[in-house]
């Protein structure tokens, strides 16, 4: 049943499996294991970025097409259920035509930008796909009249879904059972239909397929398979997943802005998180999302206990000083990098 669910595509190495059922466990059991509105929402992100990164694998590491338009359909999702929650009232009617809305139209734009781009060399399908992203960006910050402008949309969700709904009035294991506790299932299980989705997707003969273009394009092409029409299906299929996880930002954060859907700084953060799980692995993008938000949410209050701990050491305390964080950030992936060349999920697998 576990080979079936997991689409025959099993992690082949002990470490990795149990690194991988000790996520799946402590994102399933998250409320109760780590209570705490700031843990809460690191586990929620981890679900959503999780399937944000693996639709991008699906595209760099399975198909071999670089794009930096990847937050642009991520903002689609999100925009369009914020539109429709902001104009439609907190139905869950707006909340299922926006989310179907953004799909189609991020998989629109997915069709169009590969309709006219994936006939180029890579580079100029990357830069093109970098233009049109910026647009975008420029576009929806510009318009502030529908967008919210830089300042973005908030809006309310369905009741079901707030913390002011009590499912039960008792606490259960020190948590309450509200509606921010069913949001943040409704987050995980979506997540985890999409990720179990995108694993069938790649070990099914079209991923083989996307898998020989990648290696050698024109071999694919030499027997007989269409090259482009592969790729642009696969750009339209990331695209529509990238919004779906933007959906699910929308309604976990109850706001949508050009900061938390469409910066570059979330590009360039799936890139590495791509680049330290393991390129053209599904498990790859959840030990790489894994690792770079609990690094990212903690790593500068590790070094805050780690500061108190030598600050009699004047020299030694001014290098760990909670400030530098971001320093001892960069130091960590590229020694990630450096160490672990293939990804993490490469070397556990002894690729």
């Amino acid at each position: 049943m576990i080979v079936k669910l997991l689409s025959g595509d099993l992690p082949r190495s002990r470490v990795l499996t149990v690194l991988l059922l000790i996520i799946l466990f402590g994102l399933l059991f998250a409320p109760f294991l780590f209570p705490g509105t700031r843990s809460l929402d690191t586990a929620a992100r981890i679900c959503i970025f999780i399937v944000l990164v693996a639709s991008y694998d699906l595209l760099l590491g399975y198909t071999g097409v670089v794009s930096f338009a990847h937050t642009m359909f991520f903002g689609i999702g999100a925009y369009g259920t914020a539109l429709a929650l902001v104009n439609m009232g907190n139905t869950y009617a707006a909340l299922a035509l926006g989310t179907v809305s953004g799909a189609l139209v991020a998989g629109a734009f997915a069709f169009v930008i590969a309709l006219f781009s994936l006939r180029v060399k890579a580079i100029f399908f990357a830069m093109m796909t970098l233009a049109v992203a910026s647009a975008f960006l420029v576009l929806v910050s510009q318009l502030s009249g529908i967008t919210g402008g830089e300042d973005g949309l908030s809006y309310r969700i369905p009741r079901e879904m707030t913390p002011a709904f009590k499912l039960i009035k008792e606490k259960v294991l020190g948590v309450r059972i509200n509606g921010k506790l069913i949001t943040y299932y409704a987050v995980f299980f979506s997540s985890l239909c999409l990720f179990l989705a995108l694993l069938r997707m790649v070990n099914s003969p079209f991923g083989r397929v996307l898998q020989a273009i990648r290696e050698n394009a024109f071999r694919a092409e030499a027997i007989g398979y269409k090259v482009v029409r592969y790729r642009s299906v696969a750009t339209v299929l990331s695209a529509v997943l990238a919004a779906l996880a933007g959906s699910l930002m929308a309604v976990w954060l109850r706001y949508t802005g050009p900061a938390t859907t469409l910066s570059m700084d979330i590009m360039v953060d799936i890139l590495l998180m791509v680049v330290i799980g393991g390129m053209g692995s599904m498990y790859g993008a959840v030990i790489g999302v894994v690792l770079f938000l609990l690094t990212q949410s903690y790593l500068q209050n590790l070094l805050g206990i780690l500061g108190e701990n030598v600050e009699h050491l004047p020299l030694i305390a001014g290098v760990v000083s909670p400030e530098r964080w971001l320093l001892w950030l960069g130091i960590l992936f590229i020694c990630s990098i450096y160490w672990f060349p293939k990804g993490v999920t490469g070397r556990l697998r002894g690729v």
